[in-house]
């Protein structure tokens, strides 16, 4: 597939469209709010992969993830997993350390909720992480979930700290496998419990060495759209060249890029110190390669066997930061 054939399948595809439908989110939260989105007392802006509230102790970090329902009816106990999973994650790409989740689930009677919860069961095992309490709704017509989780940060990684000049880096587990048919490659139920924790570790103590200040987890916009947020949030553009994307072997590009990782994180690092960062990882066997170089263009290009296309102009259209005066895109319920 040529590049800009890539470039439009990812327009038009369905993670982007969840991730672009942020913008319109924020702009009906700031109309509503009379300081708007910006007076909420946060530490970083809204956008990132948690809300960050900064105490004596460093910052409180809030997440919070909803699963589609046709992923819960299909593989109910994958969704639990998964949704205590990305929240794991969305605390790590900050820099922190989760401490606690809270679930909220509807079903059509207990028993219909059960793999549901024996997967969210299974995934706090598996990364450490206690479930507290939350909701549930065993009288509902449709099965339904959501998860939210705490977590404490000392130095933080944001969306919103990516300079001209940093290398943007794609670390990745590449030991696992597609949920098939869907997107979701599974690298962590399969996995050690131990491996799992000691692999997220890596994101915090880059934080507190100074070795990286932004961050973000591959969410379901997949690699370049997870790219186009980090971007967006912190002002800058970048030039990425497809052909250096870690990716397993015998899967087309294409569907690799629309992937979401159990373990993938993008990382806005100095030249100096890409070598030492990409390092860390590989010693603990994840797939880590610098895969394009961030500049203050306000776009994104993507590059690939001599090829090139424009995949974003942020000054021409947002992303998920919605712009001054844009009317409020339409709004559906938000995927993992």
């Amino acid at each position: 597939m040529h590049v800009a054939q890539i470039v439009e399948s990812l327009r038009a595809s369905r993670g982007f469209g969840h991730k672009r439908d942020i913008a319109g989110v924020l702009s009906a939260l700031g109309n509503a709010l009379p300081g708007g989105v910006g007076d909420l007392g946060q530490a970083v802006a809204v956008g990132d992969d948690c809300a960050v509230i900064a105490d004596q102790d460093g910052y409180l970090l809030f997440a919070i993830e909803g699963m589609v329902s046709d992923f819960i009816r299909a593989k109910p106990w994958f969704a639990g997993y998964s949704a205590v999973m990305v929240n794991v994650s969305d605390v790590y790409a900050m820099g922190g350390r989760p401490l606690a989740v809270v679930d909220a689930i509807w079903s059509q009677g207990v028993g219909d909720a059960a793999e549901v919860l024996r997967g969210m069961a299974a995934a706090s095992a598996a990364y450490g992480v206690p479930i507290v309490g939350g909701h549930s709704n065993a009288r509902s017509d449709h099965g339904q979930l959501a998860v939210a989780i705490v977590g404490r940060a000392g130095s933080l990684l944001s969306s919103f700290a990516a300079r001209p000049g940093d290398r943007l880096l794609m670390a990745v587990d590449l030991r696992g496998a597609f949920a098939e048919p869907y997107p979701y490659w599974n690298a962590s139920t399969e996995a050690p419990a131990g491996r799992l924790r000691a692999d997220l570790e890596l994101l915090p103590a880059l934080a507190e060495e100074g070795l990286c200040a932004a961050a973000k987890d591959i969410s379901m916009a997949g690699t370049l759209g997870t790219a186009l947020m980090l971007l967006e949030c912190s002002g800058v553009g970048a030039r990425i060249d497809l052909q250096r994307v870690p990716a397993p072997a015998g899967v087309p590009l294409q569907r690799w890029l629309t992937a979401f990782p159990s373990y993938g994180f993008l990382l806005a690092v100095r030249e100096p110190d890409v070598e030492r960062v990409s390092a860390r990882f590989r010693a603990r066997d994840i797939a880590c390669a610098q895969i394009g170089i961030i500049d203050d263009s306000r776009q994104v290009s993507v590059s690939g066997a001599g090829e090139s296309a424009l995949l974003w102009d942020f000054a021409r259209d947002a992303f998920i930061v919605p712009q001054a005066g844009a009317p409020a895109r339409g709004t559906t319920p938000a995927d993992a």
